[in-house]
């Protein structure tokens, strides 16, 4: 159980009794210390599986917890979130301390924020919809109750979407609301919880005999409630092991602190403190960059920094790429991601991470202009799609009665049986060309099938029967298994991820940092947000950003401070070393760049305006058109129609589905705008150097009234 591991891992593994404290830098293997801990106590016969309740943040986390014990032969040892846990309890001791059932669980706080609006007579946009939701929550995490809110808040230094009196009436009006309708939401799961433990001696006992050991990973994370709620699972012992990183703090506004990590020796002064500092996910060269950006940090944070030790052999340098705009910087990504992919990397293995969820639109269109495959990482989830639902559908059927099915017949072990049956619904050996909806729903088979590989290597003799009961539990649980496809994440939800190659892009002033943060402390959880971005990757960084938002716009943006030092030609190196041989390179529209000498980047362009109004024109899809949305569309709607047939055809022969062709919008800007020579059509956005080379010719044809096929080589 202990082999393969490195001294400090081992240490992990072998501190069993009393608190533990492991500070664990990303990429040194904490989860697998923290499992094989678990595990050498069940198999040295000093922790009872059953009494073992190992704590994350996600339910992603805990399903690869609880995947490793299993595969260490630790069958039997919970691993939840906080909230499952506590739910869980809840459920159970609910008629008990209460009486009756357990009221509903609401989904979604909006919906109900929005009526207590209506109560107050208050009215609220989208955006404060969403902004009050997120203080309710901030305030129930950090028990704070609606009569003491505009105090708390000014005490934190938060901004406040609407007066905080008002947001205190908000907050008051919808507990009000809760309480009428006798529902709860997932921060009153933790409050029922603790305040069931608080009041009620016999159950908080029932529940400390049951759990004897507890581990705590991502420790950095634990909100003041979700600290209490632990203290009361634990009483007055000391079996407890926290892992956590205070450098990968960055999700205060949800009321996650430090505190609690930082502090724990002086709460448990016998504890055992063990650092993980060896780095096995990135090369040395990402190491070194993660280690300059927390070289210049400042505050608590900082002073307990851990400067990462590369186990990796050397890589390539991180680049660094200038851009005129913004959909020229999401183009190159794209060119350069679609170069990476035609050379062998799995789009599964690269990532495009910016700093808020509105970035995501003109990378999902450049990608899908350069035919590249992509995920949205908190998009749909994996088990809501209908593809999966029939697969495991098809499963469940093939477990109960495969003993009549010839189509088992010749399949001798697991794998074999999930290939045969999914073939039946739409899976093959060999992937469909092109990317879209029809190579989604390949990825989504492909991605049962390895894990049906991986299931029956770590479950000698498992059943299709036992494969489904997986399936479902990771289904409850929201576990997908890894799907193809470049992954469009924001850094947030990039936490606790990994990849080969990794885009940072965005990565400027006003955007990383984002202009909301003011202060030192919200600063410096923008540079905390940013390491923990460059530590996703494995072998190659790109971080990239745009010296304007649209085309002709004033270049007056300026990389983000956080890279001074880090990166060619931008001052003094911080501490600690930054990679000072780091690749530089500047990009520009339809350019590659070259790798080795920056290249001349391109005269300001002209804004985009208007072709109908003269508007200067600042929304991507409007850019595209040419022309606003509501100004009046000149297009030849017959050109439309044959531009439409042939981008049918064209996907049809190609494998792959339409808009990666062309989407609707460039389609309607050239019916518009009918080109007649190349120069004309490279001018209409969404279509590129690579696509004019590819369509150019039949395009043209069609707009000047010829059959394609008289375009066409004969042979």
């Amino acid at each position: 159980m202990l082999e393969g591991l490195d001294p400090e891992q081992r240490a992990v593994a072998t501190a069993l009794h009393g608190p533990v404290c492991v500070l664990a830098g990303a990429g040194t293997g904490k989860t697998r210390a923290i499992t094989h801990r678990i595990a050498y106590g069940v198999r040295a016969g000093l922790l009872q599986p059953s009494s073992v309740l190992a704590v994350t943040f996600t339910n992603r986390a805990a399903g690869e917890m609880r995947g490793r014990l299993r595969q260490l032969g630790a069958v039997g040892v919970q691993a939840r979130t906080f909230h499952s846990a506590a739910l869980r309890q809840l459920q159970y001791f609910w008629p008990k301390a209460v009486g009756g059932s357990l009221p509903r669980l609401v989904d979604r706080k909006v919906p109900l924020v929005a009526d207590a609006a209506a109560v107050c007579r208050i009215r609220l946009d989208r955006g404060e919809l969403r902004d009050v939701t997120a203080e309710i929550e901030w305030s129930k995490v950090t028990q704070t109750v609606p009569a003491d809110y505009a105090a708390a808040a000014a005490k934190a230094g938060r901004e406040t979407p609407r007066d905080p009196a008002e947001v205190a009436q908000l907050y008051s009006a919808y507990e009000d609301l809760k309480r009428e309708r006798a529902v709860i939401d997932f921060e009153d799961v933790l409050l029922l919880t603790v305040a069931v433990l608080q009041d009620r001696q016999d159950i908080a006992e029932q529940v400390r005999a049951q759990y004897q050991h507890f581990v705590v990973d991502e420790y950095q994370d634990v909100s003041p409630l979700q600290q209490r709620l632990l203290e009361l699972w634990l009483g007055d012992r000391e079996n407890l092991c926290v892992v956590g990183d205070a450098s990968q703090t960055i999700y205060s506004f949800t009321g996650a602190t430090p505190d609690h990590l930082l502090d724990f020796r002086a709460r448990h002064p016998g504890a055992t403190v063990v650092k993980l500092v060896r780095d096995y996910r990135s090369t040395p060269q990402v190491v070194r960059l993660a280690n300059g950006l927390l070289a210049q940090a400042r505050g608590r944070a900082a002073d307990h920094r851990l400067e990462l030790i590369s186990q990796r052999p050397a890589g390539s340098e991180p680049v660094f790429t200038e851009y005129t705009d913004e959909p020229a910087e999401a183009e190159g990504a794209a060119r350069r991601i679609r170069e990476l992919i035609d050379a062998g990397v799995p789009a599964g293995e690269i990532a495009v991470l910016f700093r808020t969820n509105a970035q995501s639109e003109t990378y999902e269109q450049a990608l899908a202009d350069a035919g590249v495959p992509y995920q949205l990482r908190g998009a749909e989830r994996f088990f809501d799609r209908p593809e999966v639902r029939r697969a495991i559908v098809a499963l469940r059927a093939a477990a109960r009665f495969g003993g009549n099915d010839a189509l088992l017949d010749d399949a001798p072990d697991l794998p074999s049986q999930v290939r045969a049956v999914l073939s039946g619904e739409g899976w093959t050996a060999q992937p469909p060309a092109g990317s879209g909806a029809v190579r989604e729903r390949w990825e989504s088979l492909a991605a049962l099938v390895h894990l049906a590989q991986d299931f029956a290597a770590a479950r000698g003799g498992a059943t299709l029967a036992d494969l489904v009961a997986e399936l479902d539990e990771r289904a409850g649980a929201q576990h997908a298994p890894t799907v193809q496809g470049v992954t469009l994440a924001s850094l947030h939800s990039a936490k606790g991820l990994e990849w080969d190659v990794v885009f940072l892009v965005g990565v400027a002033e006003g955007m990383m940092p984002i202009t909301y943060a003011k202060t030192d402390e919200q600063i410096e959880e923008e540079r905390r947000l940013l390491y923990v971005g460059v530590t996703r990757a494995r072998e190659r960084l790109h971080l990239s950003w745009a010296l304007s938002r649209s085309p002709g716009g004033r270049p007056n943006r300026r990389p983000s401070r956080f890279l001074t030092g880090l990166r060619p030609g931008s001052g003094a190196t911080g501490r600690g070393g930054a990679g000072g041989g780091a690749g530089v390179e500047r990009g520009s529209f339809g350019a590659v760049p070259a790798p080795a000498a920056p290249v001349p980047r391109r005269g300001r362009r002209s804004p985009a305006r208007c072709r109908v109004c003269g508007r200067t024109l600042t929304d991507a899809g409007e850019m595209k058109l040419m022309r606003c949305e509501d100004c009046p569309s000149d297009m030849d709607e017959g050109l439309y129609e044959r531009l439409r047939e042939w981008r049918a055809d064209q996907a049809r022969r190609s494998g792959q589905p339409a808009f990666c062709v062309f989407t609707d919008k460039t389609l309607i800007a050239i019916a518009e705008t009918v080109p007649d020579d190349e120069h004309g059509l490279a001018r209409i956005p969404g279509v590129g150097m690579r696509k004019l080379g590819r369509y150019g010719a039949e395009v043209l044809a069609i707009c000047a009234g010829r059959e394609v096929a008289d375009e066409r080589d004969p042979d």
